[in-house]
This record gives structure tokens, sequence and C-alpha cells, in this order.
């Protein structure tokens, strides 16, 4: 089996993705084309070489829609030879992305391929897409179907985390970031966003909140639990995990993932290239 290496690695900053927030206005397209144009020219690229471009999209219609890796590969100029393909596995779509770009080197299918996702949240909001999930019932009740917040703290009560190890963990973890970006850790990760002009829209990251405190965090009530108990969905997932014999929820607006706009891509390839 063939090993693959990372070559390089950017991101876009995390705009806020509410209609409010710097990136809003800017396509998932050009989003994603833009970390694709960052990969190339910071390694000087001949793109003709790049096999293909996976990238994770969790909402892909509208915007998002019709295959968007490919046709952001098209829109930063990628010689038009090279493929792209959207996946989704939900909120892992971009990891997945990144797995399904690294074995295609392993499996010698690829010599370079780039691995990555796109999400204009504020554009394309959680839920545009439909499914079977949230509009059928027979399909919902036959599958333990309950949303992610709710999974979240099932997966908490269920582990043994209260809700001050979930907040100290989201505490700290503001604090390292506003640590890194003051640091310097993020500035050759992070590619800034512009404009068709070359002007500079968002160049740090929108959605940090280096102010966070325990205390802070402790004002705010639990996201899920009145959803959990008034549609049912508690029910649902004590019936699936009997083991458990209330949910203790845990999560809110300020130790859960943010609403976020963003992209970011991953080069990989094997030792030839």
């Amino acid at each position: 089996m063939t090993d693959a290496y990372i070559y390089d690695a950017v991101r876009t900053p995390r705009g806020r993705g509410k209609k409010n927030g710097a990136l809003h206005e800017v396509t998932p397209i050009r989003l994603a084309a833009g970390v694709l144009r960052a990969l190339s020219e910071r390694n000087q690229l001949d793109t003709a070489e790049v096999d293909d471009v996976v990238l994770g999209c969790v909402e892909p219609i509208g915007d998002q829609g019709a295959d968007i890796a490919r046709l952001a590969v098209l829109y930063a100029d990628y010689d038009q030879s090279v493929s792209g393909v959207q996946i989704n596995r939900f909120c892992a779509s971009g990891l997945e992305a990144v797995n399904m770009a690294s074995g295609q080197i392993m499996s010698g299918q690829a010599d370079l391929s780039i691995g990555g996702g796109v999400e204009s949240m504020s554009r394309v909001p959680m839920y545009a897409g439909g499914g079977a999930w949230p509009v059928d019932p027979d399909v919902a009740f036959k599958t333990y179907f309950i949303p992610q917040g709710i999974s979240a703290d099932l997966v908490a009560t269920k582990y043994g985390y209260s809700r001050d190890d979930v907040d100290s963990y989201a505490v700290e973890s503001q604090r390292r970031a506003a640590a890194a970006w003051e640091l310097g850790h993020f500035s050759k990760s992070v590619a800034p966003v512009e404009d068709q002009n070359g002007l500079t829209i968002l160049d740090r990251d929108e959605h940090l909140r280096p102010s966070t405190t325990m205390q802070s965090l402790a004002a705010l009530d639990p996201s899920f639990e009145k959803h959990g108990a008034e549609a049912g969905f508690d029910d649902v997932a004590i019936q699936r995990y009997p083991e458990v014999e209330r949910i203790n929820h845990v999560h809110h607006a300020g130790n859960s993932s943010g609403i976020v706009d963003g992209a970011a891509a991953v080069l990989v390839g094997n030792e030839e290239v």
C-alpha cells in the first residue's frame, strides 16, 4: 500500500453563518474556489497533475448544488481535466472527503488529490435539503431518528459528561483559539477571503468568543431540552438506549459547534509527486 502524504492545508476564516456575517455575500463556489486557488498558488501547482477534488457539503442544494466540487475546480481555473465530487456525511463530510482523497493515493488510484469541504450556512441553512427523516414518520420511527443536538446530549449522558465538563471544554477551546491567533499559529493555514476587486473581506475568524467564561456559559439554557420533551425525541432515544433512564441536556449555544460559513482544502499525494 502506498503512503499518503499531506503536502499542504488551507482554510478560509470562519464567518458568522448569519445574514450579517462577513461572508454572507460570498457564494459557496467562491469560498471553495478560493481555497483551491490558494493551494495552487502556494505550491506552484501544475493543476493538470491533480487527479481529483473531493469536497464535503451537508446541504448540496441551491448555491451548493450541482456537484459544487467540480464547479469550484473550474471556477478556480484548474485544468479542465481535473474531476470533482461532492459527498455528504453530515458534520463529518469534510473529514470524510480528506479520507477519500487519501484513500485514492494509498490505493494507487491517484498520485495527487485534494480533499476538503465547504458550507455557507448563512445562505443554505441546516435542513434546507429536507429528506425522509424529518418528514416521514414511518422512516423516523423505524430508524430511531433524533436531531443531532439531542444525540449529543444522549452521548454526554451515556458516557457521564456533566454540564461543567462540556462548558469547561468550551471555555478552554475558546482560550486556545484566541491564543493561537495571537501567536500567529494560523498565519500559514488561513487564506483571507477577498472580493472580486482583490479587497479583503475577512482575514480572521469572526466566530471567536475569547471572553467566554464558566459564568457566562452558566447563564445559557440548554438548547434541546424543551424540544426533546415536547417532540418526544427523548423518549425515542431512551427506547433505543434503555440503559439511559433520562437524558441530561447539557448542550447550548455556548458549548456547541458554531453556525459558520467557510471552506477548507487539503493537498495529499504520494511520495513521488
